[in-house]
């Protein structure tokens, strides 16, 4: 049983705050979240199952300001977003069966991919490539089961990839992108820690705090994405490619 210290707070809830603002601009806060967990000494999936819970009431606050100024296609984000509920939870599973290195090397596999796609992806396209209603339903739910799974396996970055999904595949603009990756998230990260609860490992009174600090960061960086638009969630984005690749360099090194 882990024992809660005043350090092991003043660790997470700052860094917290800070994936909240990031995630809810452009995805990647995981990036931040998960090794803070890892810093104040989590084992992978009790730092896992904790990060869904502070994850999950960041983005819960984005989807709802995102949602109330009409910056989510629900024709794309319902489907996904059903798809990613089941898959998550089932990814969530398998990663709690599996030995932390597996898991880290599964990371560093996608992240050469990952690299590629967002380097070659960042910029909207200039047509939809599905446009009838049954082939939008069809794609957005199996992007949502793919990285739902994704999600609920490994993590960090799931926000930033449907984002730049969504620009490919559906045209749409950064913002419309931002706000439909966050209700596809929020129902990713609800399944995931549903799992993770059925299995122990969410720390209940650290993920709490940490939670409420991941909404302050949220309501401010969501906030102002519909102020200043396209640009920054561009920034943002480049800058969470960059902390994914080092902070994989790092893992590499280490």
């Amino acid at each position: 049983r882990m024992t809660l210290t005043v350090q092991t707070f003043l660790i997470v809830c700052p860094l917290a705050l800070l994936a909240g603002f990031l995630d809810s601009i452009a995805g990647g806060g995981g990036m931040i979240s998960l090794p803070a967990y890892y810093l104040a000494g989590l084992p992978p999936a009790l730092a896992a199952g904790t990060n869904k819970l502070s994850a999950m009431m960041g983005t819960t606050l984005a989807t709802v300001t995102y949602g109330r100024a009409g910056k989510v296609d629900r024709r794309v984000g319902v489907p996904a977003a059903l798809g990613a509920l089941v898959c998550s939870a089932v990814g969530a599973l398998v990663m709690t069966g599996l030995p932390g290195n597996v898991v880290r090397w599964l990371v560093l596999g996608c992240i050469p991919v990952a690299a590629l796609f967002t380097l070659r992806g960042r910029k909207r396209a200039a047509e939809p490539r599905v446009s009838s209603e049954r082939g939008v339903f069809a794609v957005s739910l199996a992007i949502g089961c793919a990285i739902g799974f994704y999600d609920g396996l490994v993590g960090p970055g799931t926000g930033t990839f449907l984002i730049l999904i969504f620009l490919q595949v559906f045209a749409m603009d950064e913002v419309l992108a931002s706000g439909t990756a966050k209700l596809v998230n929020l129902a990713s990260n609800a399944a995931a820690l549903v799992s993770l609860l059925a299995t122990g490992d969410v720390l209940i009174w650290l993920g709490l705090p940490a939670g409420l600090c991941a909404m302050l960061g949220a309501a401010l960086g969501s906030r102002l994405t519909l102020k200043r638009g396209g640009a920054l969630v561009r920034g943002m984005m480049l800058a969470a490619l960059a902390l994914l690749l080092a902070k994989m360099l790092w893992d590499m090194i280490g």
